[in-house]
């Protein structure tokens, strides 16, 4: 029961080349920074990630992205990011841009078993039509697009169907959590970060302070320890590193 490591990178050791990552955060807020890092370090590319967005230039899942190590992204925000627009049109990533809902509800259905759901987002565009590009050609045309969605009517009203997510690992950051991988996360940093966590297979959780089993008040605990199999204390510095996008202050 004791998921502790003894380090961010014992803890993402196993993640080979071509891994599918669902990493949490939204924005630079909730961030798995220090894991992310560590799989930096070691080396590993070829990643197929989902998350909401791609980080920023030089911050996050930016980390990455700026070395080459990401393949494929499935997310719903691809601003704050050059690198990122650059790799996109210039053919070197393949992007499925989905819903924002739809991107937190296919997640969420993944980690719960659930394999399809019918939402009305994006009915009567792309998302369901198909022909969005996924991949560039270095040229410029469109290689990859996106494919036809089942659509079906309930109540009179058109649906798309659209498939739950689950990945080889998950990378997320919670404020406290046990021994057991029980997780809370505090304010906005939860965004994608509980979703992100049911939809891993292996799911690594970084946490500002680490508690007793028990000490966490059931109330509580946003995420029961069975979605979490690994479980890293960050430092007073890692924890206490939290940027902001654009900071806006008072003249």
């Amino acid at each position: 029961m004791n998921k502790v490591r003894d380090s961010a990178a014992e803890a993402v050791a196993d993640i080979p080349d071509g891994a599918s990552l669902a990493v949490g955060g939204f924005g630079l807020s909730g961030v798995p920074a220090a894991l992310i890092d560590a799989v930096y370090v070691q080396g590993t590319a070829g990643l197929q990630v989902v998350s909401n967005n791609c980080g920023t230039d030089g911050r996050g899942l930016g980390v990455l992205l700026a070395a080459g190590r990401i393949a494929r992204v499935t997310g719903s925000y691809v601003g704050e990011n050059k690198e990122f627009a650059r790799q996109y049109l210039s053919g070197e990533l393949e992007v499925e841009l989905t819903p924002q809902g739809t991107l937190a509800e296919r997640l969420r259905a993944g980690g719960a078993g659930i394999p399809a759901f019918y939402t009305p987002a994006g009915v009567g565009t792309q998302v369901a039509q198909g022909g969005l590009p996924w991949r560039y050609a270095p040229d410029g045309t469109v290689a990859v697009t996106s494919p036809l969605k089942e659509t079906r009517e309930f109540g009179g009203r058109p649906y798309v169907l659209e498939h739950g997510i689950t990945t080889d690992f998950a990378l997320v950051r919670a404020w406290r959590g046990d021994r057991h991988g029980n997780l809370c996360f505090r304010r906005a940093a939860a965004n994608f970060n509980p979703l992100a966590a049911m939809a891993g297979r292996v799911t690594i959780a970084e946490v500002e302070e680490l508690v007793e089993p028990g000490e966490l008040p059931p109330e509580d605990v946003h995420l029961p320890g069975i979605y979490v199999q690994r479980v890293v204390t960050l430092s007073p510095a890692q924890a206490a590193d939290k940027p902001i996008e654009k900071r806006t202050v008072r003249s």
